[in-house]
């Protein structure tokens, strides 16, 4: 069956990407040699959050020129995607940018775009990890 990135329902994209990043997170924190468990999962949701995930794509959406016109179609997409959930903790508007990170890393995931896959995934890890000093 071939897949339609490009047409496919922003939560779909989004569910995908929440995925992915959580894997990022998880090697990125492993390799940095933390190892125990209560550790890690405390540490990933400095990263995996509602708030760091937008606060993430509103860094990136304010960068000129980071975003091509095709990942901020995509993030707009899934910043207007009607999910039917409340979030708990955050506010709609925080939860609606954090689904808009998460279909764009999902995008990226589903289309091949490896590198700059990566490339999105490191400057989100990276801020971060300059956020939370």
């Amino acid at each position: 069956m071939e897949l339609n990135v490009k047409q496919m329902k922003s939560l779909a994209l989004a569910y995908m990407g929440d995925a992915i990043y959580e894997v990022y997170v998880r090697e990125h924190l492993i390799k940095k040699g933390k190892v125990k468990p209560n550790q890690l999962h405390r540490e990933a949701v400095t990263f995996v959050s509602g708030k760091s995930q937008a606060a993430v794509i509103l860094h990136w959406i304010n960068q000129e020129d980071f975003l091509s016109e095709e990942e901020t179609s995509v993030a707009a997409r899934g910043r207007n995607a009607k999910s039917g959930t409340t979030p708990k903790n955050i506010s709609v508007q925080t939860y609606r940018y954090s689904t808009a990170f998460e279909a764009l890393i999902g995008y990226h995931h589903l289309m091949g775009n490896q590198e700059r896959l990566d490339e999105l995934i490191t400057s989100a890890i990276q801020f971060v990890e300059e956020r939370s000093e």
